[in-house]
């Protein structure tokens, strides 16, 4: 029983206690003093619908929100800061809760950020600044071989299934996407009614699971998917390799989240964990990813086709870069999610020990492409922490040309990081299929926090390559990113991170040291 439902029976039961009670001591006929204030107070609490807390916990949820203003005050003075120089995630948090409000969002006093401790990072601004709009900064997603192009934000919905996060959750990012025109990534769990009530546009993932386009032994089924790729609201296709909390282990939804549903759009059994195997039986090569892509290609009718994976081997990498040369055939994209992403449910030491984190992957991809003379066909999204515009300048400025975001959309949605994605007892109705908790959010006032988001991060975004006197994102260069390294030593990113010249990497006489050991191991034939 929640305690919403425990306070539904409260009201019925304290007043009757308090009438017995009255019957032999007629003082207790001023506890309606108390009661009566309080019961208001929960009711109006389940009525409202800005406040998932307050409806699923009514009167004692007042007690988070007070201690929140009393942290508000005093945050300024305790911020802690990682080694970026940026906030820690309590004060991300407050952020996106304000953007996505409609708040304003700005601070008194100047930063609270030490300029001068080491790893703190900026962007130089210009002189002669430019105007430019978040409507300028659209992103087209397809190569010569795409037949169906999108032109996408530079900032959209990160991976998650339904069946992770709750049907009200899902409703309402797909309609805030709709309302801000952007991109929702459906996760692996397959495209559920709730994805397309609202006609947002659609990345439709699909992961070793093959959930939603999966034969009765598990496997990939050409038909299923041509049904789903054919959808007017899909407008591009991820196949998933791997994410950034737990690469190479694969998929997990826990039993205690498996509706029947659910379970039906996925084609699994109840009663069990949902696990992705760790690897693909489509394709067991870097060839034959490239064929894969090739088939999704033309099953969906020319859709944009790609992949996302987090680094691990350099080797490969360049392996999948060598198919591509031998096969001509390009992903339209790559999505780069870094270590550092979140999922509801993964071993911890997945979570913090495998895989590359965000910066360095994008910085390994983007050189590679390059190198190999891929890049100018393929796009690169960045998935990995990215919640304010100055982290999405970053990723963008590491070779990225769009970024992906699931936990600042989450906050959007009301999440409070309470890590209980995994228990399905999630307080605010964002990860969890207990319908009691999942009515707590108002898909309504949701959907127009995820959009208030989204607008406030690209109208930033706008804003800070116009401070840098740039004209549109393809002016974004390493160079205008600027970290200090030690004291009073500081270089800016591409003194620190070196970019490849094109088909670097395709003759021995011009391939750097660096890469040589990587280049030699990585074979288009196998992994």
């Amino acid at each position: 029983m929640t305690v919403r439902q425990k306070f539904v029976v409260l009201l019925f039961v304290v007043p009757a206690l308090v009438v017995l009670l009255a019957q032999y001591w007629p003082a207790a006929w001023w506890l309606f003093v108390v009661v009566v204030p309080l019961a208001l107070l929960g009711l109006r609490d389940m009525l409202q619908k800005k406040r998932a807390i307050l409806r699923l916990y009514p009167v004692i949820g007042h007690f988070r929100y007070l201690l929140e203003s009393f942290r508000v005050e005093i945050q300024q003075y305790f911020i802690e800061s990682d080694l970026n120089g940026t906030p820690v995630p309590r004060e991300f948090r407050s952020l996106v809760y304000q953007r996505a409000k409609g708040d304003k969002d700005t601070r008194p006093f100047g930063t609270i950020m030490d300029v001068n401790q080491d790893g703190y990072e900026w962007i130089n601004h210009s002189v002669a600044p430019t105007h430019l709009k978040a409507s300028d900064l659209k992103v087209h997603f397809g190569g010569t071989a795409c037949q169906q192009p999108y032109l996408a934000s530079p900032m959209n919905i990160s991976a998650m299934s339904y069946g992770s996060l709750s049907k009200n959750a899902i409703e309402a990012l797909n309609k805030g996407a709709k309302k801000d025109g952007f991109a929702h990534n459906t996760g692996e769990g397959g495209i559920s009614p709730y994805h397309l009530k609202h006609g947002g546009d659609l990345i439709f993932q699909f992961g070793t699971g093959y959930f939603g386009c999966r034969n009765s032994e598990g496997g990939f089924d050409p038909e299923l998917f041509k049904q789903k790729a054919a959808l007017e609201s899909v407008k591009m296709v991820e196949i998933k390799l791997s994410q950034g909390a737990k690469p190479g282990h694969g998929g997990i939804l826990p039993a205690v989240k498996l509706t029947e549903e659910i379970a039906a759009i996925r084609h699994v059994p109840m009663g069990k964990d949902v696990l992705s195997p760790p690897h693909h039986t489509a394709f067991d090569s870097p060839l034959g990813l490239m064929h894969f892509v090739a088939q999704l290609r033309e099953l969906s009718g020319g859709k944009p086709i790609g992949f996302k994976m987090c680094l691990g081997q350099r080797s490969e990498f360049l392996a999948i870069c060598k198919a591509m040369l031998d096969t001509g055939v390009k992903p339209d994209f790559i999505t780069i999610d870094g270590s550092e992403g979140g999922t509801g449910a993964a071993p911890i030491e997945f979570t913090n020990s495998v895989g590359t984190p965000l910066k360095d992957a994008l910085i390994i991809v983007n050189n590679a492409l390059i190198g190999t003379g891929l890049r100018d066909e393929i796009k690169i999204i960045a998935a990995g922490k990215v919640i304010s515009a100055f982290h999405l300048i970053k990723a963008l400025a590491l070779g990225a040309d769009a970024v992906n975001s699931a936990r600042g959309m989450m906050f959007a949605l009301g999440c409070i990081q309470s890590r209980a994605c995994n228990t399905d007892h999630c307080p605010t109705g964002v990860a969890t299929q207990d319908p009691a908790r999942v009515v707590a959010l108002d898909v309504d006032d949701k959907a127009r926090r995820v959009a208030n988001y989204h607008h406030q991060m690209t109208d930033n975004l706008a804003e800070l390559l116009g401070a840098a006197g740039l004209n549109s994102l393809s002016d974004l260069k390493p160079r205008h990113i600027m970290h200090r390294l030690q004291g009073t030593v500081v270089k800016s990113y591409e003194e620190m991170f070196p970019t490849l010249d094109k088909n670097e990497l395709l003759a021995d006489d011009t391939r750097p040291e660096s890469w040589r050991a990587d280049w030699q191991a990585a074979s288009a034939a196998r992994w």
